[in-house]
């Protein structure tokens, strides 16, 4: 009897702990789930908690709805003027709507990135074919994805149940055939702004050397004119200061001009020759110095 009732004891229990752990389910902060009877879905997005479900016909699917990362496949795209660019891109995207993603992809994760890859390829390819290569290479990649990234958005959504929060180009390269004449390009634009610049800063000196030297003439003009006007001041002022002292003294003035016209006469080399009558006015002075002028 005891032994019975030990059997009976230990399957009871035994019972329980099978109907509770087949009846009480945990969905953690990061998930979200869907009830199942025989694969029809009886309970959507079941919020995080202890619950409970009826063992054996009833199952629960978990759904990580963390933001994950898909890591596209490099991928050539023609541009508007049919050149090609090689991109690397990703993915960030989240599970929103665990009942579509079930339906969807019967909540397999591979499924659900073999559905959004291609979604992803046909949306960038469709951007990158409305931009010149210019555009591309000069635009922020922020900028640039904006547009895909909100219409797959609204199409995964309803399509999939998921959330594409962003698609973010980790890196664009040219085929090798593109980016010779890319660099060329480049090159030639750089030149050519060079050129300008270069011919704006010639024109700009040229400017700068016209007016110097506009003001160097108007400087020197008005220089002149004052040394003119001083010069003839000063020729003025002596010639008053010569007529002075003529006047009160005109034989010794006299005799101070003939004293000059002889030093300047016979020089110093020796080699100046007159021919002059010896009673001229010039040796007045030289042959008497008291005789009286004719």
């Amino acid at each position: 009897m005891i032994n019975n009732r030990s059997l009976l004891i230990v399957g009871g229990l035994a019972a329980v702990a099978w109907l509770a752990s087949n009846s009480l389910y945990v969905v953690n902060e990061t998930e979200r789930a869907v009830k199942l009877r025989f694969g029809e879905i009886i309970e959507e997005n079941i919020q995080p908690g202890l619950h409970v479900k009826v063992p054996i016909t009833q199952t629960v699917r978990k759904f990580d709805t963390r933001v994950l990362t898909l890591d596209t496949d490099t991928s050539r795209y023609l541009t508007q003027e049919q050149k090609a660019v090689i991109v690397d891109s990703y993915v960030k995207w989240q599970v929103i709507n665990p009942t579509r993603y079930y339906e969807a992809t019967a909540g397999d994760e591979l499924m659900a990135i073999r559905l959004i890859q291609p979604r992803v390829d046909e949306s960038l390819r469709n951007e990158f074919g409305q931009l010149s290569l210019q555009e591309i290479i000069a635009e922020k990649r922020d900028e640039l994805m904006t547009g895909p990234t909100e219409d797959l958005d609204r199409l995964m959504r309803e399509e999939l149940g998921v959330a594409i929060l962003d698609i973010r180009v980790k890196r664009i390269d040219l085929p090798e055939d593109v980016s010779a004449a890319v660099y060329s390009r480049m090159r030639s634009e750089r030149e050519r702004e060079a050129r300008e610049w270069r011919a704006q800063g010639s024109e700009e000196s040229e400017r700068i050397r016209a007016n110097a030297d506009r003001r160097r003439q108007v400087l020197l003009a008005q220089a002149n004119e004052r040394s003119e006007t001083l010069r003839g001041e000063g020729d003025a002022e002596a010639a008053g200061i010569y007529s002075e002292a003529y006047s009160v003294d005109p034989e010794f003035f006299s005799f101070w001009r003939s004293l000059n016209a002889y030093r300047e006469s016979f020089g110093e080399d020796g080699g100046n020759m007159m021919v002059l009558d010896p009673s001229s006015d010039f040796f007045r002075y030289l042959k008497s110095p008291d005789q009286p002028e004719s």
